[in-house]
């Protein structure tokens, strides 16, 4: 079956390597954003944006949280940086099993950005915080070919991981509590 071409608005937060400072105000925003209640901590654990450092090669990075990668990667490919080498990984926007980035700390439930859609918000908290201006908010139209399998959602990946890693039974057993409890 063939899938139905569409246009679709992206929304993207675009990043300009040399004008970041390392600052981290885009981390220290987003996690007290996605506190809970908002803004009644900084846990920089549970920003959904990391800035990447390296201060060996004078460098400073930030990076979104993306989709959860169930698998690592088959590969380390080399990125070039203004004739620096770093490997693929360091840029990596993917919580995986073999690092720790974009999990929630208590969960361990991966995170991904939501552009702070949630908050309804003009543009991303992390690019009103970004005082250096290495983050731009941008939206663009591209042509898409829907699928006529979708991808899994987000909910059904959460589940996924929490049913491996404390086992079916007992993912079945907290479902039925919190919807006893009404939660």
């Amino acid at each position: 079956m063939k899938g139905v071409k569409t246009m679709k608005t992206i929304k993207e937060i675009r990043v300009d390597v040399n004008q970041c400072n390392g600052c981290l105000s885009c981390e220290m925003t987003c996690s007290a954003a996605h506190a809970v209640p908002a803004y009644s901590s900084v846990n920089p654990a549970r920003s959904r944006i990391a800035v990447i450092m390296d201060e060996t090669k004078d460098i400073y990075l930030p990076i979104r949280a993306g989709d959860y990668a169930e698998a690592e990667c088959s590969g380390r490919n080399p990125y070039r940086i203004d004739g620096k080498e770093y490997l693929e990984c360091s840029f990596c926007p993917a919580s995986c099993p073999s690092r720790s980035r974009f999990t929630e700390p208590d969960s361990g439930l991966p995170l991904r950005c939501d552009m702070c859609e949630s908050l309804e918000v003009d543009e991303p908290l992390c690019v009103q915080a970004c005082h250096p201006g290495a983050l731009s908010y941008g939206e663009r139209q591209v042509l898409v070919v829907e699928e006529a399998h979708p991808l899994r959602g987000e909910a059904e990946t959460g589940l996924a991981y929490l049913a491996e890693r404390h086992g079916m039974k007992n993912l079945v057993e907290a479902v039925a509590r919190l919807a006893k409890n009404g939660k």
